[in-house]
């Protein structure tokens, strides 16, 4: 038998087992944002390029990727990028401003700017099919976590223009003209779900729909102007990888979330796991949630809450570690090295 016979494809590893709910000895670990500011190497292969730029270039990005899985030894690759490179990739004027975020140059108010949001075809990205690829190849057993951002979240930066802390426009918009706010969604769930696809079709063993800001809405609001659009960007890839559902401050839409359609269910650091089992129905695998800012704290603090969230876990049909939001980029890494170590060992 070739060696190529006997090394485990990535579809068998434990993160892709835990994600559709089989039982493995122990947790897989990956972080949000694992791979980015809190590494030194990072820090220096990005020194004088910009981000968008450094999303485009397949090696870079490969290199960058690989980055956390060769010093962690995390169970998963989460592919660099960032959330509006689809975006970018289709003609929208904007940048990733340092210390800001993504801002856009001409925010989206009127039917027109629809316009501006051509679909999204594979011949947009080939740098991301080429990065994968290599990655791919690369990682050999180890899992590459594909993402996108839901059509909430790139609605709201495109209408907001950049970052916002309360959405007015974006809120105004929703109820003032719900049409072309459903429009709009309907064009970025396209767009997110193609995104999704070259990716599996490179080579990803999961993915990731990023909610970062949906949060800022109440349930009802989420359900008549927001969950059937990220269940189409969802659906573009389903039953073919496992999907990764994940919002910051959501714990009052998980199971609305949950039902859009995925297989693990994000939770942050607000919502206990074991309460967000049960706001799921117990049904789905989870993904979570130490709060980052214990990373801070001194290690019997940190372990303890390990423990706890490991313990709480198994509850669900299946667990992923992970933290309740990304990685500050102020961590020590040392300390993210430990953690993994520690969840490796804490063996059912």
């Amino acid at each position: 038998m070739s060696s190529l016979e006997t090394t485990p494809a990535p579809e068998r590893s434990s993160l892709v087992r835990a994600a559709r709910g089989e039982q493995v000895a122990t947790p897989p670990v990956w972080f949000m944002r694992q791979a980015g500011r809190s590494l030194p190497e990072y820090r220096q292969v990005r020194e004088g390029i910009a981000m968008l730029d450094a999303c485009r270039r397949p090696e870079l990005v490969a290199e960058i990727t690989l980055q956390p899985v060769r010093r962690h030894g995390v169970d998963a690759a989460i592919f660099f990028s960032d959330i509006v490179v689809p975006l970018a990739a289709v003609g929208v004027d904007l940048d990733i401003t340092p210390g800001i975020g993504p801002v856009v140059a001409e925010p989206f108010r009127s039917r027109a700017d629809l316009d501006r949001l051509p679909l999204l075809t594979p011949e947009h990205v080939p740098d991301i099919t080429e990065a994968i690829q290599l990655l791919v190849r690369e990682l050999g057993p180890t899992p590459l976590i594909g993402f996108a951002g839901a059509p909430f979240t790139l609605a709201s930066y495109l209408v907001e223009g950049g970052p916002s802390r309360n959405h007015e426009h974006t809120k105004a918009l929703m109820h003032g003209d719900p049409q072309l706010w459903h429009d709009l969604c309907e064009r970025l769930a396209a767009i997110a779900g193609a995104f999704l696809q070259v990716q599996v079709d490179a080579g990803a063993s999961a993915v990731q729909l990023f909610d970062s800001w949906v949060g800022a809405l109440p349930r009802v609001d989420y359900e008549r102007f927001v969950m059937q659009h990220s269940a189409q960007a969802l659906a573009a890839v389903a039953g073919r990888v496992p999907r990764i559902h994940f919002g910051v401050g959501t714990g009052e839409l998980l199971g609305s979330m949950a039902q859009a359609g995925t297989e693990v269910i994000g939770v942050d650091f607000r919502v206990p796991l074991e309460e967000a089992v049960q706001r799921t129905g117990g049904k789905f695998a989870v993904q979570g949630n130490l709060d980052p800012a214990l990373l801070f704290a001194p290690w019997p603090v940190i372990e303890e809450a390990v423990r706890a969230i490991v313990s709480a876990g198994r509850t669900a049909p299946g667990h992923i570690f992970n933290l309740g939001h990304g990685v500050p980029p102020n961590t020590d890494p040392g300390v993210l090295t430990r953690v993994v170590e520690l969840v490796h060992s804490l063996a059912e």
